[in-house]
């Protein structure tokens, strides 16, 4: 099956040129001019961008949390993702504390086995515990199977948080695995005196939950984490960095050319503090951790993207309905479940807010949620990019269709949109992976199915199809 994509804007993170683009099989077979190849299909990109399609390195799918289990699987997360441009996502695999890392990992597989997804997936190792059931040996051999990232949660004490100790112990392990540490970066027990001392004084409502984690908490966090990683000598990602106390920190590692790198979410980039004040138990739907900050940090952080200091913008997907499942805190803000939907608007609130309105450019755009995804995840160059042998995962970006986003848009299991009723101008209009397409207009034309588990490359190094097939025979 051959395709050719006529007449396009081609955007990567380094190109911006009209163009048409062969697909034969799962790959970009050519790239140039006024290509007539006898196509078996020819989709017309005129007017329209055609950019690489996006990866979410950061989701939680069916991940129980706080007595609930968030509310998509990995059929209706990825439905959701694939109507947002998404093609790729890097979900956590959560080790429960007391269970072996080979027996959580086998976990998430069962998961996409039991519920397929629509597109391609891989996994970060979350380690919750290496004293009553990780080892660090096979914490070590994690990334013979592909999965090349080690996430640690600084936050949650008496339930995922983890020590100094096992921090620690994980990046020296990484350093010599060749993986990349994730960390979760907030002060646990700074917060959980914080929250005690609220409920105490008979604080409950949502509101409590960003008093009770300032941005202090996040600062010292990722300092530590920081230097720690240096220390161990190896790769440092921080995720969802929400405020300005925070990125000083990576600005200044990053300055003193330290492998450290750091993401911020879209809800970062638009929900502030006072969301959570709202009526009727309505400003659960913002309770996320690192908690929405006061509103001056927006500026702060699109900067941050515009200079590099931060790389990337996931969407930490982690959808509870307000429904039935934030209800579990409607008396004790602290059992609220963490998290919030974004996999299916992130990127049409940067192209909105970002590219429309000239806080970023296209290029920026691509390079923020597709090119250093693929580069930091161990994807690149068979993700993250338009160029000949690059799988075909592209998305036909239509930069003038005007779109009004609801709750009812979602293609997710949630029940709410943090950015409802937000007017915004672009959206996805044909989405293809692997060659194969997935989305056309408001249609899914793919089955649960059509994504695979992807074996990533190690930290630094580049993932090409032989080397992909060899990691997954292993």
């Amino acid at each position: 099956m051959s395709t050719l994509i006529k007449g396009g804007h081609i955007v990567t993170a380094v190109d911006d040129y009209l163009g048409d683009i062969l697909i034969e099989g799962e790959t970009i077979s050519a790239i140039g001019a006024s290509l007539d190849a006898g196509a078996d299909r020819v989709i017309d990109a005129a007017g329209k961008y055609v950019i690489p399609g996006a990866i979410d390195p950061h989701t939680h799918m069916e991940m129980p949390f706080g007595g609930t289990v968030t509310c998509d699987d990995f059929t209706s997360g990825t439905t959701s993702a694939a109507f947002g441009g998404v093609t790729s996502l890097v979900d956590f695999c959560l080790q429960t504390p007391g269970q072996s890392i080979p027996d959580a990992l086998a976990t998430w597989h069962e998961k996409i086995e039991r519920c397929p997804p629509v597109i391609d997936v891989g996994f970060h190792m979350a380690i919750t515990d290496l004293h009553d059931g990780g080892r660090l040996e096979d914490v070590a051999q994690v990334p013979e199977q592909g999965v090349t990232s080690y996430k640690l949660f600084m936050a949650y004490k008496g339930a995922i948080m983890v020590d100094d100790e096992t921090l620690f112990r994980t990046m020296q392990v990484a350093a010599r695995t060749g993986a990349l540490v994730m960390v979760h970066a907030e002060n646990g027990d700074v917060i959980d005196v914080l929250v005690k001392q609220a409920l105490a004084e008979g604080r409950t409502e949502p509101r409590w939950h960003a008093a009770t984690r300032p941005p202090h908490t996040e600062a010292e966090a990722t300092d530590r984490a920081i230097r720690l990683a240096h220390l161990a000598g190896c790769p440092l990602y921080v995720v969802h960095v929400s405020c300005q106390e925070a990125v000083e920190p990576v600005a200044a590692a990053r300055a003193r050319g330290w492998r450290t790198w750091a993401e911020t979410c879209t809800q970062y980039l638009f929900i502030n503090e006072q969301h959570l004040e709202e009526p009727d138990f309505q400003g659960a739907k913002y309770v996320f951790t690192p908690p929405p900050r006061p509103a001056h940090n927006h500026e702060l952080l699109w900067r941050a993207l515009q200079t590099g200091v931060l790389s990337a913008v996931s969407s930490d997907h982690c959808p509870f309905r307000i429904s039935d499942q934030k209800t579990l805190g409607r008396d004790d803000f602290s059992k609220i479940p963490n998290g919030a939907p974004g996999i299916e608007n992130r990127l049409h609130m940067l192209h909105h807010f970002g590219v429309r309105e000239s806080r970023i450019t296209m290029s920026q755009l691509v390079d923020l949620c597709c090119t250093q995804p693929a580069r930091l995840f161990g994807l690149f160059p068979r993700k993250g990019t338009i160029a000949v042998g690059s799988d075909a995962d592209i998305v036909i970006w239509n930069g003038e269709k005007p779109l009004t986003l609801s709750a009812a848009s979602h293609h997710s299991n949630i029940d709410y949109n943090l950015f409802e009723g937000t007017k915004v101008v672009g959206a996805p209009e044909v989405v293809l992976l692997r060659g194969q397409v997935i989305v056309e207009g408001d249609e899914l034309v793919a089955a649960p199915g059509a994504g695979r588990f992807v074996a990533r490359a190690r930290f630094g190094e580049q993932l090409q199809p032989a080397h992909e097939e060899r990691l997954a025979r292993t």
